[in-house]
């Protein structure tokens, strides 16, 4: 259910709850004290209990779903360690993952809707409504050559393969190259080589160089070590991108990067010397749509647990904030853009109508509530048909009112009429019509008394 749909549902109840206090006000006028009371109870309990369910909801941590994907399983491992530490830390904003084989498939995933959040290549897939957040790490664009092999450079890689490991995720970056230097034209071939099958294909000879893309962190290149440069009786070296600036112009994914000597290997080193290359983000993304506010809780959330996870996956410490040019590839997210410019909203600034509109409110709520007391507190109001009908029956017993006895007798009874009617009212809420009728019937008593006690005097009473 969405939050417009819950504030609508609870506002319905508040609202209903509010209606039948105010029919049960004028339908209840005459009930019993307990029923009023236990009628506004009721309907007291149910709007606090409206309250409290929303107070609830909207305190209550909010779970958004993140597709993450790569070949070698890492980018969920990661993002379901950061969702643990989320959790354990009570944070306000939460991570479900949604592991993918690829990181094409999280962005397709994320592009079809169906998550919250992804963890996206630059390069890959539909990021139309992606809004960064934050960027989680910098792709390395490699290539690998085997030393001594004559290639010094791409323009001598004519006639050549190159295995791209990784396959067709890494086709971007193959398609950006082979343009720039018309490798097409010089016959060279890529062929997609998976992790599991390079050291077979270079020690082969069917491919003569590679291609690989991968963060910079002490576990990818422990990885490439071991995987790479150590292939028996081949020894892999780095050739550079010379034009990676000219590269990085027409494909805005990527950007020109200078790594440095002995990044992959201190001895001998590798690259011997800084080398230049090209780059590209792996962003963590979220659905444009995404309440700011939310996605700023998320943002700060991360920065706050990250420390806590570095020793253990030191990929976090390249962490980063995106870009927040307006004319940046992915445009940062307005509630992530919050909280890196420090422009995160307070609780008295995103809420200080609703206080200041609240605070009315209540004044009225204070009145609303001094009513309902009032109204539970009262005396039922009396039914005055029954004590009118015995003033009238008096007026029978002063009519046959044999002596002065008879008479003082009818009169004790109109003052403990008056006297029990009176008493059931509070000072100050005598109905007038209702007094009115009590006086008009006890004046007539009155005439009708004087009249009985001339008769009396005058002569014996009529047989």
């Amino acid at each position: 259910m969405s939050d417009a749909s819950e504030r609508t549902k609870y506002a319905a109840v508040a609202t209903g709850a509010g209606i039948l206090a105010i029919f049960a006000a004028v339908s209840t006028r005459r009930a019993p004290r307990w029923l009023r009371v236990m009628l506004v109870t009721g309907l007291a309990a149910i709007a606090c209990g409206a309250g409290v369910w929303a107070y609830r909801y909207y305190q209550e941590p909010r779970t958004l779903t993140v597709a993450a994907g790569s070949i070698d399983g890492d980018a969920p491992k990661l993002m379901a360690a950061i969702a643990g530490k989320l959790g354990a830390t009570n944070a306000p904003v939460r991570l479900k993952v949604v592991e993918k084989m690829t990181a094409r498939e999280a962005a397709d995933a994320f592009a079809k809707g169906e998550t919250d959040l992804a963890v996206v290549r630059a390069d890959v897939g539909d990021l139309s409504n992606a809004r960064a957040v934050m960027v989680v790490a910098r792709a390395v664009v490699l290539l690998l050559v085997p030393s001594g092999g004559g290639i010094e450079g791409i323009d001598d890689l004519k006639g050549k393969t190159v295995g791209v490991i990784g396959g067709s995720i890494n086709k971007g970056v193959a398609d950006a190259i082979a343009k720039e230097y018309d490798l097409e034209r010089n016959k060279v071939r890529f062929r997609d080589l998976l992790p599991m099958e390079v050291q077979q294909a270079v020690q082969s000879k069917q491919v003569q160089a590679l291609l690989l893309v991968m963060p910079i962190s002490e576990t990818y290149l422990t990885k490439v070590r071991d995987a790479l440069l150590r292939v028996p009786k081949v020894k892999l070296t780095l050739i550079p991108i010379e034009s990676a600036e000219a590269i990085a112009t027409l494909h805005r994914a990527y950007e020109s990067y200078e790594l440095p000597k002995g990044t992959i290997r201190g001895s001998p080193a590798v690259p011997d010397e800084d080398l230049t290359t090209l780059r590209l983000p792996l962003y963590l993304v979220a659905q444009k749509k995404l309440d700011g506010d939310v996605v700023g809780a998320l943002t700060k959330s991360i920065f706050d647990v990250r420390r806590d996870l570095i020793s253990e996956y030191p990929l976090l410490a390249q962490i980063a904030a995106p870009s927040t040019d307006k004319d940046a590839f992915v445009p940062v997210h307005p509630g992530a853009a919050a909280y890196f410019d420090g422009d995160q909203k307070s609780f008295f600034d995103k809420h200080g109508d609703q206080l200041f509109y609240g605070s009315m409110l209540l004044g009225s709520l204070m009145s609303l509530l001094a009513g309902a007391w009032k109204f539970m507190t009262q005396q039922a109001e009396p039914v005055m048909e029954p004590a009118l009908n015995r003033l009238y029956g008096i007026a029978d017993q002063v009519e046959q009112a044999r002596c002065e006895a008879d008479l003082a007798k009818a009169e004790q009874e109109i003052d403990d009429i008056l006297k029990a009617q009176l008493a059931k009212y509070a000072p100050g809420e005598v109905d007038p019509g209702e007094a009115a009728a009590l006086s008009l019937a006890t004046h007539r008593l009155e005439r009708q008394m004087e009249r009985r006690r001339r008769a009396l005097d005058t002569g014996p009473s009529p047989s």
